[in-house]
């Protein structure tokens, strides 16, 4: 009777087990053989064939997902839309050729930059259908949080006396070409010494709106072992150093709430060393917080909530000197950077590796591949204590999550 008691018991226990895997509803787009497919729950749809599609995008309300897709040598790409209420894919325009492109933080407009000009989409019957030309020069670009302006960089240009300071610009939705519209918004002092950059990249605003951070790039092969990371206020006159890193987008990741920007900082292009977790609260008063324990690296990061961050961490490797690059086969650990207490999140096999966490409301995500395979297995947890389990298998990279869910 007590053997049959706790069959029950388990049978109960496991099915409970599932019920609630399936209950954690997300959302995302993601590539399979260079193709592009969404999941959502525990329905897979496969939305492009015959393509070799990259960074996949959605719109603010997940109706469309913007991607782009060339041939297999990664040529004649184009910009496409994936219109989910008409199931189709479709061109914004005859030809769009861009790979840096973003949606608007208020509607479904697309921002994006082909050949040195920021675009805007038309609507017509209620998609992005079309475009209008706002401003020339434009290296890099932003929206505002209001929707309505962008904060765009112009990499300067190299004079007989040196390089030209790097110039941001603030440049309204309308501009239309008009250069009376495009003000001036800050100009960054550079010289080869404390600051040197030719360029200003990856702007990325605070949870309030009062501060825009952005990576300032020095000239390319000086880029690959370090860049200056700083912050800017949002009316433009207030500008600060934090500190030098690599060239990492999602390196750097605001707070959800309050003013504090963490990051992966140190220099030098290869993981083996010097790549540290610091935390700097915004505005800056000349001290980093540092979390990384001594012969470990992080190689990437996400916060969880206010107090606590998830980092991938491997082991240094101060030894490698010359030959093929090593693999660091990171695991996720969480850091309570109130408390300073950190543990180990998730327990990859030996030649497996845990990178790209992302966190979608109370659930944490991650990308799961083995030491030498090209595609991996992404991997779920309700919460920091909850079990973990696969969600997407045998993917091309990290899926992308609709924002609906954050």
């Amino acid at each position: 009777m007590a053997i049959r008691i706790l069959i029950l018991i388990l049978f109960f226990s496991f099915n409970f087990s599932l019920g609630a895997t399936a209950e954690v509803l997300l959302k995302a787009a993601f590539i399979r053989d260079h193709q592009l497919w969404m999941k959502e729950g525990n329905k897979e749809t496969q939305l492009t064939t015959d393509r070799y599609v990259s960074n996949p995008k959605w719109s603010k309300d997940g109706q469309f997902i913007a991607y782009t897709a060339g041939d297999k040598n990664g040529d004649n790409t184009n910009l496409f839309i994936y219109d989910l209420k008409k199931k189709e894919n479709y061109l914004p325009y005859v030809s769009i050729e861009t790979r840096n492109y973003k949606w608007s933080p208020i509607s479904n407009h697309l921002a994006y930059t082909s050949g040195g000009v920021l675009n805007i989409t038309k609507t017509k019957n209620g998609r992005p259908h079309g475009f209008e030309n706002v401003s020339l020069g434009v290296s890099d670009f932003e929206w505002f949080p209001n929707g309505k302006d962008f904060i765009v960089s112009s990499q300067s240009n190299l004079l007989p006396t040196g390089w030209e300071p790097v110039r941001l610009f603030k440049v309204p939705i309308d501009a239309n070409l008009d250069t009376n519209k495009i003000k001036p918004f800050y100009t960054l002092q550079t010289n080869t010494t404390d600051l040197f950059a030719i360029d200003a990249e990856y702007f990325k605003w605070s949870a309030d709106g009062k501060w825009v951070s952005f990576l300032a790039t020095p000239t390319a092969s000086w880029s690959n072992d370090s860049n200056t990371l700083g912050v800017l206020s949002s009316v433009g006159d207030h500008f600060q150093v934090i500190g030098k890193m690599l060239w990492y987008e999602n390196w750097i990741k605001w707070a959800p709430t309050k003013n504090q920007l963490a990051f992966i900082s140190g220099e030098g292009r290869f993981f083996v060393e010097n790549k540290n977790t610091a935390v700097a609260d915004i505005p800056f008063k000349n001290k980093l917080k540092e979390y990384t324990p001594k012969g470990y690296v992080d190689l990437d990061l996400e916060w969880f909530s206010t107090d606590e961050i998830i980092v991938a961490r491997a082991k240094e490797n101060k030894e490698w000197k010359l030959g093929p690059v090593p693999t660091m086969f990171t695991k996720l650990y969480v850091i309570n950077i109130k408390s300073g207490e950190q543990k180990q999140l998730t327990f990859p096999k030996l030649n497996e590796l845990d990178n790209t966490p992302q966190v979608v409301g109370s659930s944490i995500t991650w990308y799961r591949q083995t030491g030498k395979g090209s595609k991996g297995d992404l991997w779920v947890k309700d919460g920091i204590d909850a079990q973990e389990f696969r969600w997407l298998v045998n993917v091309d990279s990290a899926p992308t999550f609709s924002i609906k869910n954050n």
